[in-house]
């Protein structure tokens, strides 16, 4: 029976955010993120879709005792489904992987909801620790879907598994955000 990992390419890049085990940088080859809106919230979330000649940068990890159920809660909202193919790594034992990708018939518009400032903080800590800043770079590149408002709530942050950024690290965001076509709104 081979191992089951997932592929993270949001919010599970931050080890910080979780202990799932042998975590290892991977590449997904024909997807691309994008920030998606759904009816459960009116923040947007990241998810994937296959596109032809698309890649993401993000890692795998270890589902231990192939048990899905803390993660599936997690990824409430999301669909699991199968990229062992398509995904690079290093990891000698080839496991077979998943990726969480919300189903594109409960995407609502394109622009619609905001990006928590909290929860992009929390992707672009563990892009910057996984890849560097070049990473964080192909991070912001690699993801569609930035023409929204994006509500700055680090003074009380709103996504529940926010985390502390050095003031390095949030000029890196900042300094990214302010190259992209979003709107910064303050959280009331």
């Amino acid at each position: 029976m081979h191992q089951q990992y997932f592929f993270g390419y949001g919010s599970l890049v931050n080890q910080r955010t979780h202990s799932y085990p042998e975590a290892r940088p991977a590449r997904l080859k024909g997807w691309r993120r994008l920030w998606c809106h759904t009816e459960a919230s009116d923040h947007v979330f990241l998810s994937a879709h296959p596109v032809t000649g698309g890649t993401i940068d993000g890692l795998i990890a270890q589902v231990p005792g192939q048990d899905w159920r803390a993660l599936d809660h997690r990824e409430t909202g999301y669909q699991r489904e199968p990229v062992t193919d398509h995904v690079d790594h290093d990891h000698p034992a080839q496991p077979q992987v998943q990726v969480y990708a919300i189903p594109r018939d409960r995407h609502l518009s394109e622009t619609g909801g905001h990006i928590l400032l909290s929860y992009l903080d929390v992707v672009v800590q563990g892009f910057l620790k996984t890849y560097g800043t070049v990473g964080v770079a192909g991070f912001f590149d690699s993801t569609d879907g930035w023409d929204r408002v994006v509500l700055d709530d680090r003074a009380t942050p709103r996504y529940p598994r926010h985390q502390q950024l050095t003031s390095s690290e949030t000029a890196l965001v900042n300094g990214h955000l302010d190259r992209l076509p979003v709107r910064i709104q303050r959280a009331g």
